[in-house]
């Protein structure tokens, strides 16, 4: 194997490792992670460099994996809801990347539809595996799980993920991806 496959297995494995390592930066405080949202950072990257089908594949995987390995998230039911999360915004990034003209503005459309796309999904897989467990899920715990707490995350996403992927475009590191 050789060329833009390569490469994009390599991305894959780089993203699912920042995704396992990054939430360690938060790790000593879980409430600054939960409010950080340190693994989607990895995840949302990967959609916009790899595309939809990787950056699907390792938002589904990096959560559960990362339970397994590290015992954080616990499995059930944060890392089972994450990974229908993550694997939606893996999958939007990419999707609406490829969609939409190549621009500074549109990553920002992008990152946003994605956001909320991801953020959708998440509400529907709590209430659905909640649900299932017996448990309840509010439309008061959907908005100060997605938006609330989470704010402090969103706007970091909505800072640093711009200018990465606006630094990658700039260099055409991933033209070939």
């Amino acid at each position: 194997m050789t060329g833009p496959t390569t490469k994009r297995l390599a991305l894959a494995a780089l993203f699912l490792a920042l995704g396992l390592l990054m939430p360690f930066l938060t790790g000593q405080i879980p409430a600054l992670g939960s409010k950080l949202l340190p693994m989607h950072l990895s995840v949302l990257i990967c959609g916009f460099v790899c595309g939809w089908p990787t950056g699907l594949v390792v938002g589904l995987i990096t959560p559960v994996f990362r339970s397994l390995v590290f015992g954080m998230p616990p499995l059930f039911p944060t890392a089972v809801v994450m990974s229908f999360e993550l694997a939606a915004y893996g999958f939007a990034t990419g999707w609406f990347r490829r969609l939409f003209p190549k621009t500074n503005a549109f990553v920002y459309v992008t990152l946003i539809l994605s956001m909320l796309l991801g953020r959708v999904v998440w509400g529907a897989a709590s209430l659905l595996i909640l649900g299932f467990a017996g448990r309840g899920f509010t439309w008061k715990a959907f908005m100060a799980g997605a938006f609330v707490n989470a704010l402090p995350g969103i706007i970091l996403q909505l800072v640093l993920i711009p200018v990465v992927i606006i630094a990658l475009d700039r260099a055409k590191l991933f033209d070939d991806v």
